[in-house]
């Protein structure tokens, strides 16, 4: 069993920064083949990949990210952080951190994947607020 736990949510105004941290903890795997990653899930709005980092440490980025968002990870795969900086109205969401230890990963994967993808496990979340 893995248990991830999200910290470092809150409300900030447009074009704010937060940086977002996953506490990663239990079973850890360090073979190849998995992807950690953030997600966000909007009210009324389908869950989406945000950013993913994969085995080989490739990363990943939702195109509406691109270039504001940064994903990283410890040495010991312990934690995984997401910088968000020039925060709008639209990255308002609830943001989960998840884990896949069966997947392609790749530098198109978060922007891919989709909520019937499903994650092995996910952190029960953290809310960011953006307002104007």
């Amino acid at each position: 069993q893995v248990q991830l736990a999200e910290s470092g949510g809150g409300s900030v105004q447009t074009g704010g920064s937060l940086r977002l941290s996953c506490a990663v903890s239990g079973k850890t795997y360090s073979g190849s083949g998995y992807c950690m990653g953030w997600f966000r899930q909007a009210p009324g709005k389908e869950r989406e990949g945000v950013a993913a980092i994969d085995s080989s440490a490739t990363t990943s980025y939702a195109d509406s990210v691109k270039g504001r968002f940064t994903i990283s990870q410890d040495n010991a795969k312990k934690n995984l952080y997401l910088q968000m900086n020039s925060l709008n109205v639209e990255d308002t969401a609830m943001y989960y951190c998840g884990a896949d230890y069966l997947c392609a990963g790749g530098s198109n994967w978060a922007q891919a994947w989709r909520p019937n993808s499903g994650m092995d496990y996910w952190g029960e979340g953290t809310l960011v607020t953006v307002s104007s």
